[in-house]
């Protein structure tokens, strides 16, 4: 019986000692603590999989923190934290106080760079390879990206930054598996694809190599020679090599699940002063057939049963799946209406549009801000695009919003999935800053549905607003599903009044619907009588019934999973002293502060946005006593 190795492994520099033999139990040790771990704690499984020999090789030939390693997006670093100094904390995975699912500076002296969105690595890699070089230090900085991560613009800014100062020894490593979060679509995708599948032109240009090395020291004229055949030879048999002509030495395509052949590489390419790409292909999942068969629903997986792959609890209807049904149902009696993803058709809820109206629907990649740009232009021309993005990668598109967008009020529909707290995946999710970016833009409808039959009729209102319009919901569901009945038309800016009250309004947003409901009910029994306003309109807003509580200067709390700063709360409290009332009022928001990870309930409780933090400021508030009675959980 093999003696367990990875219970001995703390730091990268044990490592070093291992044979090719040991290294490759290793890796099946790191998988199987990784579908362990995952399989409890839920988290991204095929991405870690997939990178566990680069991670091995990587480590073995370099040395953090000495020389900089740095992870584009961060969903695939779980073998790098179990092997720098984190594997006895690895079971408080993505759980409160735990370690982060992302790399993350305050963490680990090991995780250089921040990332949880895409493309970043090139970019900051290549600034801290000429920060190295103003410190004329000598220590090598790389760059992981996957062939998803590429698509993005961001990506090739940094390339073509890069590659044009060919005397910094930078390393950019490419990962193809064909996969972002959803199949890679695009033509680098299928560039890269081409070249990963040309075995012709690697067998040439390896012989080309040997002749090389053959030839007497000194021929610098025939070296120069020989890598113009080179060149002649990839023209001939690939398209022009984008990486070369954007000046790095390209290596590969490797076999990124072959040690021997990664740890070869990369010792022998610390020699070359100079950009360079090395191109390596792996399989996403690898080791762990679920996984392997099933990518995307691996991608983040809830958990799970190991032997068979199931999920432990299976979710039903939510926001997504409402979304994706009514995209159908409209698209059956409107011809105008297109959908955009941008490599999110299943997070979304888009798969089962994709599947009916194929020629309608458009996944642009891991571009979002193309992907709204891309929408202006299909606007323009008269048609009704429905762009379907997580709340967080909006953040990425500010700019398309206001200028290809409000500024020529052309009426896309912006539809923000994971609006407010995520969850486990932490700051670099957390959808929290669309209602102040949203609010701020001229032109723009903003909307919170407070569950999944409203937001089928505030998608279809959408349709008739003849303006930009942002819907923001959050993960998961409310468990009321989805009704047969056709949606309705909602007037624009009108709000719902749930409950009747005298003595205090809560005007809720989207997600906190629910909780100002459950409060109210505390709130009654405490005698306190509280209206309940369900602000499914954030932009315009209900000015007759906000004119209606001045006239009765009845205190209000607003609720909102969002940030405070510039949010729904703030508005609302200003257009109040606008219209000159007297009573009190109070914004119950997220602190300007980035949020951490962990459960949501937790989060909500811990930041004052669950139903006992309600009742206790409206209490407060009214200047009421809070009683043993008052201050029990709602739940």
């Amino acid at each position: 019986m093999e003696k367990e190795l990875l219970h001995g492994i703390d730091s990268p520099t044990h490592l070093k000692g291992l044979s090719l033999a040991e290294l490759k139990q290793l890796a099946q040790e790191l998988r199987d603590l990784i579908i362990g771990t995952v399989a409890k704690t839920g988290g991204h499984l095929a991405s870690n999989l997939g990178v566990v020999e680069l991670t091995l090789a990587l480590l073995y030939c370099y040395n953090p923190p000495f020389d900089k390693i740095i992870w584009d997006v961060g969903h695939q670093v779980y073998p790098y934290k179990l092997l720098t100094h984190r594997r006895q904390r690895f079971s408080t995975l993505r759980s409160f106080q735990g370690i982060s699912g992302f790399p993350k500076r305050s963490e680990s002296v090991y995780d250089m760079f921040g990332a949880g969105h895409s493309s970043t690595s090139i970019s900051a890699g290549y600034g801290f390879a000429k920060a190295r070089d103003l410190k004329q230090l000598n220590h090598h900085v790389l760059s992981i990206i996957g062939d998803g991560s590429i698509t993005n613009g961001l990506a090739y800014e940094g390339l073509n930054n890069a590659g044009q100062d060919s005397q910094t020894d930078f390393t950019v490593i490419l990962n193809a598996n064909e996969m972002s979060i959803s199949k890679n679509v695009g033509s680098i995708s299928l560039y890269l694809n081409r070249v990963i599948t040309s075995k012709y032109y690697n067998r040439i240009k390896n012989d080309i190599m040997k002749r090389i090395k053959s030839f007497p020291e000194g021929g610098e004229s025939i070296y120069k020679l020989l890598r113009r055949i080179e060149e002649n030879v990839k023209g001939i048999i690939l398209p022009a090599n984008l990486f070369e002509d954007m000046g790095f030495r390209y290596i590969g395509p490797i076999d990124g699940h072959n040690l021997q052949a990664l740890i070869t590489t990369l010792n022998n390419i610390k020699r070359l002063k100079q950009p360079k790409l090395v191109h390596i292909i792996t399989k996403k999942g690898k080791g762990y057939a679920p996984a392997e068969q099933d990518p995307t629903t691996f991608h983040s997986a809830k958990p799970f049963v190991i032997e068979t792959g199931t999920f432990i609890k299976k979710s039903g209807m939510s926001f997504s799946k409402a979304f994706g049904r009514t995209m159908v149902l409209l698209s059956q009696h409107y011809q105008n209406i297109v959908g955009v993803s941008a490599a999110m058709v299943d997070g979304t809820g888009f798969k089962a549009y994709k599947e009916q109206y194929p020629e309608r629907f458009f996944d642009v990649g891991i571009a979002e801000g193309h992907a709204l740009t891309f929408a202006a232009g299909l606007a323009a021309e008269g048609y009704k695009p429905i762009v379907a993005i997580y709340s967080t990668f909006m953040q990425r598109t500010f700019d398309q919003l206001i200028h290809d967008i409000a500024l020529q009020n052309l009426p896309v529909v912006v539809c923000m999935d994971r609006a407010g707290l995520v969850g486990e995946d932490g700051p670099t999710h957390h959808g929290v800053f669309d209602i102040p970016f949203t609010m701020m833009v001229p032109n723009m409808v903003v909307m919170a549905p407070k569950d999944e039959e409203e937001l089928k009729d505030l998608l279809y209102t959408a349709y008739f607003i003849k303006q930009p319009c942002s819907l923001r919901y959050p993960k998961g569901g409310t468990g009321k599903g989805l009704s047969n009945e056709f949606p309705r038309k909602i007037p624009l800016g009108e709000w719902e009044v749930l409950t009747e009250g005298r003595d205090v309004a809560l005007l809720a947003v989207g997600s906190c619907v629910q909780t100002a409901e459950k409060a109210a009910e505390n709130l009654q029994a405490a005698g306190v009588s509280t209206m309940v306003v369900n602000c499914r309109f954030l932009k315009p807003m209900d000015e007759a019934l906000l004119q209606r509580l001045a006239e009765q200067n009845m205190p209000i709390i607003t609720l909102e999973e969002g940030a405070r700063m510039g949010g729904f709360g703030m508005h609302v409290l200003e257009r109040c002293r606008q219209m000159g009332r007297q009573a009190g009022g109070t914004a119950l928001a997220l602190p300007d502060r980035f949020i951490e990870h962990g459960k949501r309930d937790i989060l909500l409780a811990k930041y004052g946005l669950d139903a006992d933090a309600v009742v206790k400021q409206t209490l407060a508030l009214l200047g009421k006593p809070l009683s043993e009675h008052e201050s029990k959980s709602s739940r």
